[in-house]
């Protein structure tokens, strides 16, 4: 009598779509594009604390889609590619524990190539992301930036996130804090549905 063959471990994280975007696991084949992406001050300049360390070969590539994919094996936890209506890859959306969180804090972030900027599709993938986290549970998705990145702000509040100020939590440097709870999700979406009635 023979045994039938596990299942395969599903793809993390999960595909989602959007109206214009396909939100889904980073590729190895992806490599070149994730090596221009983080290789650019402009990008990296964002991310983290301290001066932007960039990234510098495709090997070092090939060893963040490996950690990224390990980071992505528990819903709704990941990181994930945000592709194009044109197949190219804009850059990557998360939902991540922050470092040193004390509860559990889960934050969305998001960063993109310059040649994705200004279309949308931060706020796009982000939306989609805040559904996904919500439906699996997440009580609250915290939003943070440095002080100084008016355009990720500026992307906070077009999904309706809620503005605390400055905090000194998580990050050695001041950040800009801002949140969603389930609550304010849910609101949100009645609201959308209640327009979409009376026009």
């Amino acid at each position: 009598m023979t045994t039938p063959d596990p299942e395969p471990a599903p793809d993390r994280p999960a595909e989602l779509r959007t109206d214009r975007l396909l939100l889904r696991p980073w590729r190895h084949e992806d490599a070149p594009r994730m090596l221009d992406l983080l290789s650019r001050v402009e990008v990296v300049q964002w991310l983290g604390d301290g001066p932007p360390v960039l990234m510098a070969d495709l090997e070092e590539a090939h060893t963040r889609i490996d950690r990224y994919r390990e980071r992505s094996a528990e819903e709704p936890l990941g990181f994930w590619a945000v592709e194009r209506p044109d197949g190219v890859v804009a850059g990557t959306v998360l939902l991540s524990v922050l470092p040193g969180a004390e509860h559990g804090e889960v934050e969305i972030g998001w960063h993109l190539h310059p040649d994705s900027w200004g279309a949308g599709y931060a706020t796009e993938a982000a939306r989609a992301l805040l559904g996904y986290g919500f439906a699996h549970g997440l009580p609250e998705i915290i939003a943070v930036s440095h002080t100084h990145n008016d355009a990720s702000q500026a992307v906070m509040r077009r999904l309706g996130m809620t503005d605390h100020g400055v905090t000194h939590r998580w990050y050695e440097e001041p950040s800009a804090f801002f949140s969603m709870t389930a609550e304010e999700w849910a609101e949100q979406r009645a609201e959308e549905a209640r327009q979409a009635k009376s026009d």
